[in-house]
This record gives C-alpha cells, structure tokens and sequence, in this order.
C-alpha cells in the first residue's frame, strides 16, 4: 500500500532542497557582481567566472552518475534523499570557511553540494512511482517540476536579496538552516523499499550498458536528448542573465538581475502545468513544435540589445527596473520549454523498466548535466571569442534549432527500444 504522507512530505523537502542549491550559488556568484562594481575583477572576468562557479554543481552528477544509479537501486530512495540533504549540509559548512580563509573555498564547498544534489536527485523522480499510481505520474512530474523551477528561482531571488544586504555569515547561516529542514522532512517519510540483490561492480556495468541501450533507442535516446536540450537552455540563460542584466539591460543590482529569472520562471511553470493537462502518458507528437517555437522565442530574445524599443518601456518603483517587453519575452520562453519539457519526462519515466527505473533517471540527470556543462562552455567560449551577452542567445537559438530539426521522435516504441 502506498504512503499518502510522503508525497507532500517530498513536494516540501525537494523545494528546500532546490531552494538551498540555488540560493547558495547566488550567494557565490553574486559577490563577483560586487568585485565588478567595486573595480576588483572586469566584465570578462566576471563572464568567464560566473560560466566556471555555476558549472561547479553539474561536475558530480557527469562523475559520479553510475554510483547514484547504484545507490538509488539498491537502497531506499528515501535513504538517499536523506543523504543527499546531508551531503549539501556540509558542502554549506565548507563554503562558509571562505568567510575566513578567501573566496576560493566556496569552489569545493559548492562542488560538495553538486555531490548531495547527485544522489538526491534520482531519488526525488524515482520514488514517484513507488508511492503514486501511474495514472497520476504526468501530474506529479509536472508539480515536482513546477516546484523545483519555483525554488530554483526564488532561491536565487533570495540569494541575491542576501548577498546584497546581508553578511556572509548570516547568508551561510540561512543555507544550513534550508538545507537542515529538507533533511528533518526526509526523516519524516515512510521508508520505500530496498532491493539487496543490486551488487556494485555489476551495477556499474549496467548503468553504462543501460546508457547506452538507452541512447541507441530510437524513441528513449532522443528522449534523453530533449531533455539534455531543456537544460542546456536553461543553464546558458541562467548563466547570460548576470552579464546581460547587468550590461545590456542596465540593472543595477544582483536582486534585479535575478528577478529576470523570474520572469522565465513564471513562463516553465505554465507550460509545465499545462502539459501535465493537454497531455497523456506518452504523448510526444507536439515535442518538435514546441522545440521549434522556443527557437523563435531565443531569436526575440536575441533582438533585445540590437533593436533599443524592446527596453524602451518600463517602470520604476523602490529603485528597481521592470522593462514590460523583456518581461513578455522571458515568460514566452518559459512557457515554451515547460511544454517541451514535461511530456518528455513523463514518457521516459513510464517507458522504463521499473527495476531499473533509478538507473534510467541517474542516465538522464547524466545527460542533462552534461548539457548543462556544455551550457557553461557554450558561455565561455563566447566570452573568448568576444561576443556579447545578446549575441549568447542568438548561439544558442542555432545550436537549439539544430538539435529539434534532428529530434523525430517515433510515435510508440519500437523493438528496438529497452523495456
């Protein structure tokens, strides 16, 4: 019989989870916004760093995939939520030693956190379907989803409003203090089963076999594929937001350069909750279109620095800037990659062996973390080759137009494709 209470309990943990992830990392990158102001470090110095700091997170996840697969496999998800809140615990606690002993500690205290995030977040996707019925799976993913991206921004709202008024050992103060409630809830849920049959060295091998039985699917590869594609999106735009905010937009402050999260945030919401109602369990024949109409959207949003109407219009209040037609663009964006989004995970989810249901999401995250280093690359190199921050969004209209042009996704499973 399934759990009524761990859903909830999950929905509130993930979203201090996610909120700590991102509001630390604004906490980190936003001092670099600081050094800039105060002629410490150059725009391109601020560029590259702000590339390197967010892409900290994501190494884990590339390195340490197999094991998260194995764990998440052999023991209870719920162990690993609770792991993986403890593991971020003391990544926050290294951070905290720069306050100390310089800037440079928050490195290792960040990539600390990027291990907990690994194991955790197999787990909080994999134990959907050990504690809901199948019928509700395109629902939950959406609200799990939905949450995440409302942490995601909100933490990083938080952090900047922190980073801007508050000292750094208050702000760490407040990340231990998320990151323990996450863990607290955690300890609340009723233990998901185990299965003691799953051996490491064997586990390992699976999880490469699986991968790439997986990409060589000719509906679950290109599955992985879209996802890895929403979030190489996203992170670039993540990325893109400080300089561009900053130096095309002209904000003034790190809360006003994380407020444009918001607006991108509010659009994958709606999208999201949208594709949990428009579609079934597998319904994929609109993935390309939505690809296509988020190209279109990057291209807009490209046109921002060139054509000067699009900041034309906007409002002041309490010393902060709200240009309306960025704003409309940012939430178009959002709206088009929550629809691109959603359908995709659900699918895979369901189209998955059970038994190895916590390999497949260790595979994904694999995949969309190294899109998302590959966002932070994408960014970089810009920033050599001496692009602008404007310029970085129309690099990745192409880059994501070439990828939907590619991505034909058959209409059901083919023979081909693991089970």
């Amino acid at each position: 019989m399934k759990s009524r209470r761990n859903y909830p309990l999950l929905l509130v943990s993930q979203f201090l989870s996610a909120f700590g992830d991102n509001a630390i990392l604004a906490v980190i990158v936003g001092q670099l916004t600081l050094m800039q102001k105060q002629g410490v470090i150059s725009e391109v110095v601020l560029r590259q760093n702000s590339a390197i700091f967010t892409s900290l997170l994501f190494i884990p996840y590339v390195l340490l995939a197999p094991l998260a697969g194995y764990f998440n496999d052999r023991f209870a998800k719920t162990s690993w939520l609770i792991g993986g809140n403890l593991i971020k615990l003391v990544g926050a606690c290294v951070c905290a030693l720069s306050i100390w002993y310089g800037y440079n500690w928050q490195a290792p205290g960040y990539i600390i956190v990027g291990v907990g995030s690994c194991f955790y977040g197999p787990a909080k996707y994999g134990i959907l379907p050990e504690i809901l019925p199948r019928e509700q799976l395109v629902k939950a993913n959406g609200m799990v989803e939905l949450l995440t991206l409302l942490a995601i921004i909100t933490g990083a709202v938080a952090g900047a409003f922190m980073v801007d008024r508050l000292s750094l050992l208050l702000c760490y103060g407040v990340m231990l203090g998320v990151f323990g409630g996450s863990f607290l809830l955690n300890l609340l849920m009723d233990r998901t089963p185990s299965n003691p049959n799953v051996q490491l060295a064997p586990s390992i091998r699976e999880f490469f076999g699986h991968f790439m039985r997986l990409l060589q699917g000719k509906r679950l590869g290109k599955i992985l594929v879209g996802t890895a594609l929403f979030w190489v999106c996203g992170a670039t735009m993540k990325i893109n937001f400080q300089p561009w905010g900053l130096n095309v937009l002209h904000l003034g402050s790190n809360l006003q350069v994380s407020l444009l999260g918001l607006w991108l945030s509010v659009g994958v919401m709606t999208g999201s909750m949208l594709a949990g109602q428009w579609h079934r369990v597998g319904d994929l024949t609109r993935s390309r279109r939505y690809g296509f109409l988020l190209v279109g959207m990057l291209l807009l949003l490209w046109t921002v620095e060139p054509w000067a109407f699009w900041r034309g219009w906007f409002y002041e209040w309490g010393g902060m800037r709200l240009l309306v037609p960025v704003v409309g663009l940012l939430i178009a964006n959002g709206f088009a990659a929550g629809l691109f989004l959603i359908p995709l995970n659900a699918a895979l989810q369901d189209e998955s062996e059970p038994s190895k249901l916590g390999k497949t999401i260790a595979v994904q995250n694999f995949m969309d973390n190294l899109g998302m280093l590959l966002a932070g690359f994408l960014v970089w190199s810009c920033t050599r080759l001496t692009l602008s921050a404007g310029q970085v969004f129309l690099v990745l209209a192409v880059a994501v137009a070439v990828v939907v042009v590619w991505l034909r996704i058959p209409a059901k499973l083919t023979e081909t494709d693991p089970l």
